[in-house]
């Protein structure tokens, strides 16, 4: 038969498929595509979406001929998918039997109240395609599309971000679930940061993630780092934000006092600002101070922010070497506690080395509780005797006082002598 010779993507190139999309407990809704061969993983989830505005749709399954579902996470496992009911709706047709539509079965990634508790409207689709975007027919309820389109608001006034306007480069770290890579916008001839991270992680990753995202939309500083945009492709959140050519602060070892002053006034800057939104950093460390040539310092990675009501936050979100001493025993804590991260950073900075020689910090991942129990038990590290500046140590020792309303308060921190001394 011909269609042996040809293949089925060619033997059906220009039959009309119908798509049946199962919804959970409410049946089905038909979708008619004109370009089947052509049509792209993207481009199914981009209408299941349409169906299922309130759910995000990362896969899908079908049934094979022994009724196995079979799940489609690609566009090559999408083809996959499209030879075998292909190959299928000819042999029926040879049969002279009734073709039966392609019944795909959506599924969501988490429950759309546990995954995003902040209600934050995201780009859940990347742009079009090289293809033309699949036609959607009669079927398919015309109020569901409107709904759709009224709830993808833009995440920035400037644009909207999506895959095909990018172009990847080199890699600049992981952290928090995700990688960092240098990427090139195509439209705007800019160099990004680029944020990539896979959805098929913990429920608690999700939530740091979509804090982050709110917290990048909120902030308008000149010591906060840019925000772009966002979007998701297949099981995949992007989030693209300004490129730091000078990098974090981490690989720089030993800084000099007089450098380290300057750079604690953007730091402090950048808090207070957080602070005043009622946002807490709660990961404020080396590697999240980013620095550029042109003299700049900005904070970085809100991946465990969460909006600040009435100054405490419950959360208890990962141990790391960075957090103060009523956050690794499971206290409540405060903006305080974010001046604790403050001082030990700029203590390790100022030194070349952590300050608590026991612990072997291994930067970017989470620490045994046990380790850091000396944090919490031991009296707070002191700089060396006469080899910084008196203003210098007693900002230093201000921060890292065990008791927390022992710590400066936000609007205290920038009229200490040694903020004071090096304004920017």
């Amino acid at each position: 038969m011909l269609w042996l010779l040809l293949g089925p993507f060619h033997a059906m190139e220009n039959q009309v498929l119908v798509i049946r999309i199962k919804i959970p407990n409410s049946g089905a809704v038909d979708w008619t595509v004109h370009s089947g061969p052509q049509l792209l993983f993207r481009d199914v989830l981009d209408v299941i979406g349409q169906v299922l505005p309130e759910a995000t749709t990362t896969a899908f399954e079908y049934e094979d001929e022994d009724g196995d579902r079979i799940t489609v996470r690609s566009d090559e496992e999408m083809k996959a998918m499209l030879s075998y009911y292909y190959s299928t709706i000819m042999e029926q047709q040879v049969n002279g039997q009734l073709i039966e539509p392609l019944q795909i079965f959506p599924r969501a990634c988490k429950p759309p109240g546990e995954r995003n508790i902040h209600g934050l409207k995201v780009n859940t689709r990347a742009g079009p395609s090289q293809h033309s975007s699949p036609a959607v027919s009669d079927s398919l309820p015309s109020n569901s599309l409107k709904k759709s389109s009224a709830e993808l608001k833009k995440i920035l006034a400037n644009g909207q971000m999506n895959e095909q306007d990018i172009r990847y480069r080199d890699t600049l770290g992981h952290g928090n679930g995700g990688t960092v890579y240098k990427a090139y916008h195509v439209p705007s001839g800019k160099i990004l940061a680029v944020k990539v991270i896979l959805l098929d992680i913990t429920l608690e990753l999700q939530k740091q993630i979509m804090s982050e995202l709110e917290i990048l939309y909120k902030c308008d500083s000149s010591y906060i780092i840019g925000f772009y945009g966002a979007f998701f492709v297949e099981n995949r959140i992007s989030i693209c934000t300004e490129f730091m050519d000078g990098g974090s602060l981490d690989v720089y070892r030993k800084i000099p006092e007089h450098v380290l002053g300057r750079i604690a006034v953007a730091v402090v800057k950048g808090l207070t600002y957080l602070w005043s939104l009622k946002i807490l950093h709660r990961d404020v460390k080396p590697s999240n101070m980013l620095v550029n040539t042109r003299g700049q310092v900005k904070l970085c990675d809100f991946g465990v922010s969460t909006q600040l009501v009435n100054s405490i936050a419950k959360t208890y979100v990962g141990t790391n070497a960075y957090m103060a001493p009523e956050r690794i025993s499971g206290e409540q804590y405060g903006i305080h506690s974010d001046v604790w991260s403050l001082g030990i950073s700029f203590m390790e900075l100022a030194l070349g080395r952590f300050p608590y020689p026991q612990i072997q910090k291994n930067q970017g991942s989470l620490m045994p509780l046990q380790l850091l129990q000396c944090i919490v038990d031991e009296d707070s590290p002191v700089l060396p005797v006469g080899e910084f500046s008196e203003p210098f140590v007693h900002f230093i020792t201000q921060c890292m006082r065990k008791q927390p309303k022992e710590r400066p308060a936000p609007e205290e921190l920038m009229l200490r002598a040694f903020s004071g001394m090096h304004e920017l």
